[in-house]
């Protein structure tokens, strides 16, 4: 009993802000779009659909391939990290999110809250600027998947030591202050980075760089298991979990770079294309230099190196040739192999390597894209691009990775995010959930 009330300050403010979020979303009349764009296509709103289902299909996929990486008794847990970003950020879109990314501008910085609150005016009419052929709403859920995503890859870096209702305001207070901005800055017409000519097709700096750097800022905050700290030997529970959910994260993948085309034409088919290549190229890269060096090929190996050429060619999908796409896969693969490998001899516990892998990946991405974008690039037009992409590169590590250790630090005031180490040795599928995996 004692326990009961000591926990349940913590989660009376998240249930009362979904009260109020019911209660206003009964308040809130809908407002009519006061800005649209051209006629609706058919067949771009048939494919954004369908490449907007993908895309969350993503999250599930993300949470097998990290929860099969985790020991045994932290595999729910793992899980239900991402699978519950699905419900917290659909909310926080709603609600704010989407006005805070693609609201009306403040000096290019950030979006005006009340622009689209509570999805007012975000309808069935089309946005000459957002969304010029397809439903704004549609554009506004495509989004969402993106938004939904991006702080479960942070969980991988914090793994089996976070508290779990500590980490559900980390999550909100990142998408708030974190994300949006970011997005805000890339993707929105206004935004001061997409002014300066800095191209990201579909997230490699919104999603991955910023996931990677929330993840080294979280895995240096929360500090080190007790299992790293005596360097102990800890076997992944499930390989084919990380078989399944790089599968689905494949799949998902091709609506998660050929949908930011936002249209069914062939700059759809060629980011579907680049996507398949560069993550075949990173897979092999992985699996034969790990065999190079005398390590055996192995079913995870193939996996992470399949995903980091996911990340990789992500900023570049719709830019470059398939057969540069080759070049960045295989690049991004040894780059983070490497990173993998300094990181495991030093003392950050980044538990399932979301720096190295989607950091690093971000950042080979981002800085290929100012290489190889076609027209644009370095190799086939001036500096000014690639030098832009480096500075985007440096503003958005910096901004991403103090901004989170700033969120850390409050969410840890509010709640303490570490579980006490009793909590750990248990598991946390014992601990925070009351759960624990059977057979399989």
């Amino acid at each position: 009993m004692a326990a009961m009330q000591r926990n349940k300050p913590e989660w009376v403010v998240p249930l009362g802000l979904l009260a109020a979020a019911a209660v206003g979303g009964l308040l809130v009349s809908p407002r009519a779009p006061t800005v649209t764009g051209g006629p609706i296509s058919s067949g771009d709103t048939a494919w954004m659909l369908t490449a907007t289902g993908l895309v969350l299909l993503m999250t599930p996929g993300l949470s097998f391939f990290y929860g099969g990486m985790v020991q045994r008794k932290n595999v729910i847990s793992t899980m239900l990290q991402s699978f519950i970003s699905m419900g917290v950020l659909s909310i926080v879109w709603v609600v704010v999110g989407f006005s805070l990314a693609f609201g009306d501008s403040w000096h290019g910085l950030i979006g005006d809250p009340r622009t689209y609150f509570m999805f007012r005016g975000v309808g069935g009419a089309t946005h000459p600027d957002l969304a010029p052929t397809i439903p704004l709403a549609l554009f506004a859920m495509f989004q969402l998947k993106f938004a939904i995503i991006t702080p479960a890859l942070i969980t991988g870096s914090f793994a089996e030591r976070v508290r779990f209702s500590s980490y559900l305001l980390f999550i909100t207070l990142f998408s708030l202050f974190i994300y949006c901005p970011l997005a805000h800055w890339t993707w929105h017409p206004q935004g001061f980075l997409r002014q300066w000519g800095v191209l990201d097709f579909a997230g490699g700096t919104v999603v991955h760089l910023s996931a990677g750097f929330a993840a080294l800022a979280g895995a240096l905050f929360l500090g080190r298991r007790k299992v790293h700290l005596d360097a102990e030997a800890t076997a992944p529970a499930n390989i084919p979990f990380v078989l399944l959910g790089t599968g689905m994260l494949w799949f998902g993948w091709f609506g998660f770079n050929a949908g930011s085309a936002l249209a069914a034409n062939e700059t759809a088919v060629l980011a579907f294309i680049t996507t398949n290549t560069a993550s075949a190229a990173a897979m092999l890269a992985w699996v034969l230099f790990d065999a190079v060096r005398g390590r055996r090929p192995s079913a995870l190996g193939a996996s992470i190196g399949a995903v980091v050429g996911l990340v990789a060619v992500t900023p570049a999908a719709g830019y470059v040739s398939v057969g540069q796409s080759i070049f960045i896969g295989a690049v991004a693969s040894l780059v983070s192999n490497l990173a993998v490998h300094w990181k495991s001899k030093s003392t950050i516990d980044d538990t399932l390597d979301v720096f190295p892998c989607h950091g690093m990946g971000g950042i080979v991405g981002m800085v290929m894209t100012g290489l190889l974008a076609d027209k644009v690039g370095l190799i086939h037009g001036d500096s000014t691009v690639f030098l832009r992409h480096l500075e985007a590169l440096l503003i958005a590590g910096v901004f991403t990775f103090a901004g989170s250790y700033l969120l850390y630090i409050l969410t840890d005031a509010v709640i303490t995010l570490r579980v006490r180490p009793e909590q750990e040795a248990a598991g946390l599928d014992l601990s925070q959930h009351a759960e624990s995996l059977g057979p399989i």
